[in-house]
């Protein structure tokens, strides 16, 4: 009697879990909001998405309540991988019924452009590139460059006033659709320097007593200096040891931003331009980046060769040589000229 009694109470109790889950399940499929407080949306659906990266989009755009039931409806009615990547204005008046039908038939989707941003681009250089492509006005670029108004912690270090986000537009491969927004494009860009600066790297520059800001600047110099990937290390240790002796960094390459020209050459006079940028002319590093650095830079800022080099110049095929001494400097510079160093 006891047995068929507790039998009882537990089929009743798996009856009232399962109706729960059924009503939940069919509350969740519900619109977010009624028709007359319904607003509209944009979100993005990247190439490749599955139900359960959809479903988080929308629901962290609260478009839906719950993105396991997106994904749990998508399964049942066997739509995972049939949804269309692309740029989407959906009501959160909508239920998922209505907005799974709209991602099926693609009435959001947008051609794809992909770009690609070289190591060592400025912000001038990265906002022709854009426009060049058709991804935005250069006034609006500007606008939102200045403002600065993006939400990473990195930028809140930053003290400078002008050129905040220069060194911090990530170079890399991007994919964003037609009609993007600059902001978005810049957002994204920013969103990869955040994924590459980890926090394994903001612990080092703390170690080297550094802010996020000035191991930027410091690999931006490298990124213009170091034409061969073995020399960057070596190249940043010479910097290094110059700033810890209150040495001037001498970096042509500061110069060439303050000139916007990247001569072969410079001269003489170029070398007296009053700026802050100019290495030759203050001590320490310049307010900011001079460009954005790859990873192999940002990593040779934080990791150093151990040396006791001061000195380096440039060879025809863009390796380097390194010394001491101003004098040792001199002789191997005399040595190449003359043929006798290869």
């Amino acid at each position: 009697m006891l047995r068929k009694k507790f039998l009882t109470i537990s089929i009743l109790f798996i009856i009232i879990i399962m109706a729960a889950i059924f009503i939940y399940y069919n509350i969740s499929l519900m619109p977010m909001e009624d028709t007359s407080q319904g607003k509209t949306i944009t979100i993005i659906i990247p190439n490749g998405a599955n139900s359960s990266q959809i479903g988080s989009i929308l629901e962290d755009n609260k478009l839906i309540r719950n993105k396991t039931v997106f994904r749990i409806y998508s399964k049942l009615n066997n739509l995972d991988s049939k949804y269309k990547a692309g740029t989407y204005e959906i009501n959160n008046s909508m239920d998922i019924k209505a907005i799974s039908e709209m991602l099926l038939q693609g009435k959001g989707f947008t051609e794809v452009i992909r770009f690609t941003i070289p190591e060592g681009y400025e912000i001038r250089m990265i906002i022709d590139k854009l426009v060049e492509l058709g991804l935005g006005q250069r006034e609006k670029y500007e606008e939102l460059l200045n403002e600065a108004d993006f939400d990473f912690s990195f930028i809140e270090g930053i003290e400078r006033e002008e050129g905040k986000l220069e060194g911090y537009l990530f170079p890399d491969t991007y994919e964003v659709y037609k009609g993007s927004s600059e902001k978005e494009i810049i957002n994204k860009m920013l969103k990869r320097f955040d994924d590459v600066f980890n926090d394994e790297y903001i612990k080092r520059s703390k170690e080297l007593n550094m802010s996020v800001d000035e191991v930027v600047t410091l690999a931006s110099i490298i990124e213009r200096e170091a034409k061969i990937d073995e020399d960057r290390k070596m190249i940043s240790s010479a910097f290094h040891n110059r700033l810890k002796n209150n040495m001037y960094l001498q970096s042509c390459a500061t110069v060439q931003y303050v000139l916007k020209e990247r001569k072969e050459n410079l001269l003489y006079k170029d070398l007296e331009i009053q700026s802050p940028y100019n290495t030759y002319k203050n001590p320490g590093l310049p307010p900011g980046p001079i460009a954005s650095p790859g990873m192999k830079s940002i990593e040779a800022a934080l990791y150093p060769e151990n040396t006791e080099y001061l000195y380096f110049f440039a060879k025809d095929d863009g390796s380097h040589v390194f010394s001491k001494t101003f004098k040792e400097h001199l002789q191997l510079q005399n040595k190449y000229k003359s043929g006798l160093l290869d």
